[in-house]
Parts: structure tokens; sequence; C-alpha cells
């Protein structure tokens, strides 16, 4: 039994070996691709590519990094330079009210000069002239029905008097006025998928000035969905939430622009960042999570909404990047890389209830290894020395 301490040692170092996922390095943003003035992210394509807006230039971002011009040549995207005119891509939806379908692929972009209202860029790249004029002073918010409460139409976000104002618009360009007294929101929304809880098939939408995250229902009331914990302030709250796809944490990565920016704390960089699922999984985050991300260093959480709502850190600590705009997705065929095993420093922040209470088990287990060990050790030397 002399040779026990030693076997102690190489038992410790084995369970540190096998040490949860919850205390390892928290998730950062790679900085990805470099894109001039990117602001706004839309897709992916039926090719799997993204669309990246810059200040009145459009581009197509392949995962596998190759970004190229799109809508330049003649009949192009030239519209509202420097501003935040979001977008979203088709995903190729039936209305049946209207009886018609957005197309697979044509991009919606907020037109934020007279008349206000949206834009349309068809698959190729060709703008096809005003699909919309929309009755509002401004517009500053995007988002696809994918759900079907509000018959798998358009909505646009309009500020007004310190509300917001929603409208709804169909494939046919006609508009209808769900709203105007939803609380303020601003940025990349998403509607909620039918597993969200008391939320499903309603839109969800930040505000970054109150922290809060919202609910618009098809009948027009909102309730508030939870106050994630976030910084809060103007550039520096919530700007954008978006849903986890089904099949996400197989493999595939998570997208948000970084906008470089004069004049204030976060400058950004203007590059797309990528995160990998793996990284979500390894933080606890699960497909259909709704994820929310801050303009001001994007730091990045999950929504998790069943009977009530809980939060979970992904990324607490922000950073220098600037975000904007939506939050997209790509799926891979294979696995995304496994989260870097390097151990946490001391001044990383805690790790996020929902992943401790993963690792609880496996601590546990470790712990009872090691009194385990350590009692025989005792025993063993109390023996000795009786002899």
């Amino acid at each position: 039994m002399k040779y026990l301490p030693t076997r102690l040692a190489a038992a410790a170092a084995a369970l540190i070996a096998l040490w949860p996922s919850a205390m390892l390095a928290a998730p950062e943003w790679e900085q990805w691709q470099a894109v001039p003035a990117v602001f706004d992210l839309a897709g992916p394509r039926v090719d799997g590519s993204l669309v990246v807006a810059g200040s009145a230039a459009l581009y197509t971002l392949t995962p596998a990094g190759d970004v190229a011009p799109f809508a330049r040549g003649p009949g192009g995207y030239r519209d509202d330079p420097n501003t935040e005119a979001y977008l979203e891509s088709s995903p190729g939806l039936h209305v049946a009210a209207a009886g018609c379908d957005f197309a697979r692929d044509d991009l919606y972009l907020l037109r934020l000069h007279t008349p206000v209202g949206l834009t349309r860029v068809d698959g190729t790249g060709q703008e096809t002239g005003s699909f919309a004029n929309i009755d509002a002073p401004s517009l500053n918010g995007i988002a696809f029905d994918t759900a079907g409460a509000f018959d798998h139409r358009l909505l646009v976000t309009a500020p007004l008097a310190g509300k917001t104002e929603l409208f709804a618009v169909d494939c046919r360009g006609s508009s209808q006025v769900i709203t105007k007294t939803a609380p303020s929101v601003e940025g990349g929304m998403a509607v909620a998928p039918e597993t969200f809880g008391d939320f499903a098939g309603s839109l969800i939408a930040p505000d970054e000035n109150s922290g809060l995250i919202w609910a618009i229902a098809p009948d027009g009331s909102a309730k508030q969905v939870v106050n994630p914990g976030l910084p809060k302030g103007g550039d520096i709250g919530v700007e954008s939430v978006a849903f986890v796809p089904p099949e996400f944490s197989k493999g595939g990565y998570v997208y948000y622009a970084d906008r470089k920016s004069a004049n204030t704390q976060y400058l950004g960089t203007d590059h797309v960042l990528r995160l990998a699922s793996a990284d979500l999984v390894a933080a606890g985050v699960q497909d259909g999570d709704l994820l929310a991300a801050t303009e001001g260093g994007a730091s990045l959480v999950a929504v998790r909404c069943a009977a009530t709502c809980r939060v979970i850190t992904v990324i607490g600590s922000p950073g220098a990047a600037h975000g904007e705009g939506h939050i997209v997705f790509t799926l891979t065929q294979q696995p995304s890389p496994t989260p870097s095993a390097t151990l946490a420093p001391s001044a990383t922040p805690a790790a996020s209830s929902s992943a401790v209470g993963a690792a609880a088990p496996m601590i546990a287990v470790a712990a009872a290894v090691l009194a385990a060990l350590v009692g025989a050790f005792v025993a063993v030397t109390a023996s000795r020395r009786r002899r």
C-alpha cells in the first residue's frame, strides 16, 4: 500500500481532466469576415449563402467565407447610404388571405427616405422598385412571420411617439396596422415558434433603452418576455433576438454584424462575427431557444420559455464589438468544432445557472470518488500506525 498516495494523485489528475465544460473558458465571437460598413445579415438562401448589408451595398457570404458583391449591376440596389435599412430574406411563405406567395430568396429592405416603405430585390439581384409604401415617418425593424400566426406576412415596426406601430405586409404589398401602442422596440426581431411557451406566434422584439424583450401578439397586445439582465441604454442594450433553428445543435454557426461606429464606447470593426453551435451547446443552449445579443459589446444570452422563462448566459463579458441588425444561422452536415478545453481565468464571470446545473452530476461524482479515495488513504494510514 506504499504506493497509495501516488495512486491518489493519479486518480485526482484523471478527475481534473474530466472536469465539466461549465468550468471551461467562456465562448467568444470569432471576428470572421470583413465587410465594409456591415450592419445587417439575412438568410440563409437556397444555396446556403447569407446576404450581408453594408452602406447602400449588398454582398453574398458563403459558409466557407467567400464574400462577393450582390445586386450591383444595372437595376441593382443603391438605396439609403449611411442608414440602418434592415433587411429580410424570404423563406418562401404562402399568405392564405392574399392567395399568393413570397418568392424564395427575394430580399425586402426598409426604405427610409420618402416615400417610406419596403424595397424588394429579387433572388437574382434586380431591384424591383417599391414593394410597399407605409404610412409612417420612419421604420426600425423587419421580420417574416415564419410561425403563421400573422398569416406568414412580413412584419415591420415604426417608432411612434414613444411607442411602436406594427404593420403586417402581405405578398401583394398590402399593409395592415396591427397596433399603434406597442412598447418601444427596434433592431433584429423574430416570430416565436410554437415551442416558446405562452409567447408562441408572437413577434419577439428588443428594446435597447430599457433592456427588455417584448412579445407583440397578432391581436396587438404586448407582454414582457423577460428582462435578460444585460446592460441597457442607447447603443448599448439588447439589439437583436433570434430563435435557434431545429437541428442547429448537430452542427452550424450563428452570425451577427459588428459595425464600425464612431463616437461610441463600442467602436466595432466592420466584420461579420461567428460562433459555432458547439459553443452554444456547451453553454446549455438548445434548439428552439431565443438568443439575444446586445449592441454594445455583443454580449449574448439564451432565453428558454415554457411555463416560465429563464436566462442562460453564453457570452457574459462585453467585447469591443458594436452589434447591429439580425442574428442569423447556417446549418452544417458535420458538427462544428468543439469548444476549447482551456481552463477559464479567475476573472471570467460565473457560469450560467443552467450550465452549472448540467455539470452538477459530474461534479458530485468527482467529489464522491475523491472522498472515497481520501477515506481509504486515511484508513490505511491509521491501520499502519496501529501496527
